[in-house]
């Protein structure tokens, strides 16, 4: 049974998704932790506007931040991720399934139908030139 909170848990996620600034945020992660300062550098952009990337990663919980000092470390968390990708394998697999009972349907259907002879045409004769 899902709820109101694990929809919202995956609409943060996809969101968080859906930009692919963070996405590369994310790859970066995937690799181990970094300073904020590190993230951004590979980006044309304010570090303003990498922090709000990141806070959107943290919002949908992608990122865990660890402060040491002044420093400020991110490293990814792989449930929200792993919980987006089983939503997505249930919708997979469920229109997959729609989809050969669709295709069952119509070859059984096809099957039924009467063929007509071979060598004859629907419709009306071509005129011989």
């Amino acid at each position: 049974m899902t709820t109101k909170a694990t929809h919202s848990n995956l609409d943060h996620t996809l969101m968080a998704l859906a930009d692919p600034t963070r996405r590369a945020i994310l790859q970066r992660l995937f690799h181990g932790e970094a300073r904020v300062t590190e993230l951004a550098q590979p980006f044309d952009m304010s570090l303003n506007a990498v922090s709000k990337h990141i806070r959107m990663l943290e919002r949908a919980h992608l990122v865990r931040r660890r402060r040491s000092g002044r420093e400020h470390f991110l490293s990814f968390n792989p449930r929200p991720f792993d919980e987006a990708a089983s939503w997505l394998e249930t919708q997979r697999a469920f229109w997959a399934s729609r989809l050969d009972d669709l295709d069952a349907l119509l070859r059984a259907e096809d099957g039924a139908a009467p063929k007509p002879p071979v060598g004859k045409r629907k419709g009306r004769a071509r005129a011989s030139r």
